[in-house]
């Protein structure tokens, strides 16, 4: 595994990192808490020292078989949550939850599920200008940070912020503490490029990489004209969408993908060859895909 600064932070992170979205059950497979043990252990000794989860991933339950499976570990990890969601009155339907006293409740409950008094980066998960520009919020996970309970402060941006060109929560971020800014990025989506990652690179903050497969289409296993299982996200997208999506693959594998590499692995090293980016986060369904995502470093300098 090689190593980068996450920004100013004085933390060195894994090229590549654990996404846990799956272990949540709604990628079509439901994990058991001794499979998630196993997938960790695995990653933990490929050198991944980053997880990435969510509030919302669940209601804290992700966050719950992480908690669970590192008991014994803690300290090698850089554990990376985030908020801005709730579950009100048992519902399984999450809500947007942004006050100051709302995600206080939450950090709480994440420390609760992960186990752990502090949280390593606290993310701003996806919200609107509206959302972000609330001054009690700042302040009071700034003073989490001071307490101890949070190391670092970072923004998930949302994907429609960034197709927007509107650029205000990333132009704000120093103002308000964050040093870590998490971003879509991949070969199909390379919006990103245009600002976020200079100005990353000027400001000296942390970038962690989402999506770099985008979705799946970059992995190369699938052929124009794929039906995707309603189960699958990808059945959500058109049947337009999806085939346009993997023609575009398929021209880039001809073209720029050297003869016999793994597909997947080449879009997750095309990531890493931006000097902004600090770390990519790549999820997996099984111990063989997680050791082809770590490989990924072995030749992404």
């Amino acid at each position: 595994m090689k190593y980068r600064a996450l920004g100013k932070t004085g933390v060195n992170v894994s090229t590549i990192s654990l996404g846990t979205h799956q272990f949540s059950g709604e990628w079509a497979k439901e994990y058991s808490p001794a499979e998630v043990a196993r997938v960790l252990d695995r990653a933990r000794e490929l050198g991944i020292n980053l997880l990435d989860t969510a509030e919302c991933y669940g209601n804290h339950a992700v966050e719950s078989l992480i908690g669970d499976a590192i008991q014994k570990n803690r300290d090698h990890w850089l554990i990376a949550t985030k908020f801005g969601h709730a579950y009100l009155d048992g519902s399984e339907k999450k809500t947007d939850a942004w006050s100051a006293p709302a995600v206080q409740r939450q950090l709480e409950d994440s420390l609760k599920a992960l186990r752990t008094d502090h949280i390593d980066l606290y993310q701003f998960h996806s919200g609107t200008n509206k959302d972000f520009e609330n001054e009690e919020l700042w302040t009071m996970l700034n003073a989490q940070v001071r307490a101890g309970k949070i190391r670092f402060l970072g923004i998930s941006l949302s994907a429609d912020v960034l197709l927007k060109d509107d650029l205000a929560q990333l132009h704000a971020a120093p103002k308000v503490g964050v040093t870590v800014i998490q971003v879509v990025y991949n070969r199909l989506q390379r919006k990103a490029e245009e600002a976020v990652l200079p100005f990353c690179e000027r400001e000296k903050l942390g970038v962690l990489v989402r999506v770099a497969l985008a979705k799946g289409f970059l992995g190369g296993k699938y052929k124009p004209g794929t039906v995707f299982a309603k189960d699958d996200t990808r059945s959500g997208y058109s049947q337009q969408f999806n085939d346009e999506q993997l023609r575009l693959v398929e021209e880039i594998k001809a073209k720029e993908v050297p003869a016999g590499q793994n597909m997947a692995q080449w879009a997750l090293a095309w990531c890493l060859k931006q000097s902004a980016v600090s770390s990519v986060i790549a999820g997996c369904k099984t111990i063989a895909q997680l050791e082809a995502n770590a490989g990924t470093a072995e030749w992404s300098e």
